[in-house]
């Protein structure tokens, strides 16, 4: 399967795809796909990177990602949990129901779905009843499933939403640059809590320090470091959330920080609040 672009599954008679992911790890690579994306995460957690931003997705979010904004789902099970992962998904582009089907005046009430779905979005409210009709749509016929399919996108659009992503690259890029990037996101997911040094990562896509530092920062609008220390940071708030024994300097440790001072310091940068505040709340 290519990395870039992602192709979504379909038969040639659908309009909006369905889709049901059982897996232990979700499509961990980055990648892209011109339809939007309505996600209901029903059992798993793991890491969400969407544009240029690192966040967390567990059970019980829905998520949207907008057409061809760069993703990667990779869940906290991928080593060698065997409790699979469940995410239900639809698929569909602006156009997938006629050039101007949503230009229609009609359907202005959902002109905040798209205008929100271009960086992405976390739902904050309205999740229940949202949640209820992600479930349904499985055992509906087509003509139903479109009909409840309006319906969530009405939800959407008079839901609160947290955005994504900050900044999104509108470049569609071919299946070599997405596997270079998509290399060096898996480095770092699986080695963030060791010393990574500009040298090795830059090795891994082979390029000079100086090419992949231009490289890296042109795709992704941060330096690598920056991405690194918010990996560590993402990473530190769910062992802050579920393992209140453990110190917040073996924490700092544990999520790749040499010093607690210096933890401290990128955490409240990051999050707005200490960690030991994050831990209380």
């Amino acid at each position: 399967m290519k990395v870039f672009p992602f192709k979504v599954p379909k038969s040639v008679e659908d309009s909006l795809i369905y889709q049901e992911d059982h897996e232990l790890v979700f499509y961990d690579k980055l990648h892209q796909h011109e339809e939007i994306q309505i996600s209901l995460i029903e059992h798993g957690e793991g890491t969400l990177i969407v544009g240029d931003t690192i966040n967390s997705f567990s059970a019980g979010d829905i998520i949207v990602i907008g057409s061809n904004i760069p993703h990667v789902f990779r869940s906290d099970n991928a080593a060698g949990s065997k409790v699979p992962s469940f995410m239900i998904s639809l698929f569909f582009k602006r156009g997938s129901f006629g050039a101007n089907f949503f230009d229609l005046p009609e359907f202005n009430e959902i002109d905040p779905f798209f205008l929100s779905s271009e960086n992405g979005f976390r739902v904050q409210s309205k999740k229940k009843r949202l949640r209820k009709q992600m479930l349904e749509l499985k055992d509906q016929t087509k003509l139903n499933r479109f009909r409840s399919f309006i319906g969530i996108l009405i939800h959407l659009s008079n839901s609160k939403k947290k955005k994504l992503s900050s900044f999104i690259n509108k470049k569609k890029y071919t299946e070599n640059e997405g596997k270079r990037i998509s290399d060096v996101f898996e480095y770092v997911m699986k080695n963030y809590n060791n010393n990574i040094s500009l040298e090795e990562v830059a090795n891994i896509v082979h390029m000079s320090r100086n090419a992949f530092c231009r490289y890296f920062k042109n795709r992704t609008n941060k330096t690598f470091f920056q991405f690194l220390i918010e990996i560590r940071i993402e990473n530190a708030c769910k062992l802050l959330s579920k393992n209140k024994e453990v110190s917040i300097k073996e924490i700092s440790y544990k999520c790749g920080f040499n010093n607690i001072s210096n933890f401290n310091r990128k955490f409240k940068e990051i999050k707005g609040v200490t960690p030991s505040d994050y831990r209380k709340e």
